[in-house]
């Protein structure tokens, strides 16, 4: 069963009302989910919001520190005066999703093959402004996790060789997605190679399809050092994909 805002509500109210925080304050035992070994899964309400209507899913791994945070912070603020749980959901996904450096680079990586062309957009910052009903932000798994309390890249250890990590995507992640309308005909954007190898074992499934992924998108992060060279490597082949899309 996911957990929800529902379930940590009182938990976050007890926080001090802040823009940030810091690891301190939130990898606490009253916020932790879930634990094998050095892995430890908190929660955060950044993956609560569904948007149904969506014509592209942008899928990272899973959220990180600042992400958390900006979530944490934006609930602790809305739940001072507000009770409507459910608006507090999508406001913590509009504040949280892909926040900070990541949101920029994403955007430019997305103008640069040319997606924004695909929905007809000046830019793809518009997804996430005033055409973000166009767009579904998710992670594989829903909730913030870290090794050694550093956030987990996918690799140490490797995502699908972990039954405990991959759980997650079984019983969160295929459920959402199914939650979207006509998911068969959405465009399914993986952040970087290790949700690539997870999309590929889906679609060996027959969870996905072949024609939904577009492959070769690096990881935005800003520790990817290589994400420029990586885009410039799969630019051209990832444009050809887009222009055969259509959008209804």
């Amino acid at each position: 069963m996911k957990k929800t805002l529902y379930d940590y509500a009182e938990i976050i109210k007890k926080l001090p009302l802040k823009d940030k925080y810091t690891k301190e304050e939130l990898l606490i035992e009253d916020l932790l989910i879930d634990k094998e070994k050095n892995i430890e899964i908190y929660y955060a309400p950044h993956n609560e919001y569904i948007n149904p209507k969506a014509k592209v899913l942008i899928v990272g791994i899973t959220p990180g520190f600042i992400q958390m945070s900006t979530a944490i912070a934006a609930a602790r603020k809305e739940l001072e005066n507000n009770d409507n749980i459910e608006e507090i959901q999508y406001k913590c996904k509009v504040a949280g999703r892909f926040s900070g450096s990541l949101r920029k680079n994403i955007i430019s990586m997305l103008d640069e093959i040319k997606l924004n062309e695909v929905f007809n957009l000046d830019s793809c910052s518009e997804l996430f402004a005033e055409k973000d009903y166009l767009m579904h932000t998710v992670s594989l798994i829903p909730y913030p996790v870290f090794v050694k309390k550093q956030n987990y890249t996918g690799h140490t250890p490797k995502l699908l060789k972990s039954d405990f990590l991959m759980k997650y995507i079984r019983e969160n992640f295929i459920n959402e997605i199914h939650q979207i309308d006509n998911f068969e005909d959405i465009l399914l954007i993986p952040l970087g190679k290790a949700v690539e190898e997870v999309f590929c074992k889906l679609k060996d499934e027959n969870l996905i399809k072949d024609n939904q992924i577009l492959m070769g998108f690096p990881h935005p992060s800003g520790a990817n050092v290589n994400r420029l060279v990586q885009l410039e490597e799969n630019k051209e082949s990832m444009i050809n994909f887009l222009k055969k899309r259509t959008v209804s």
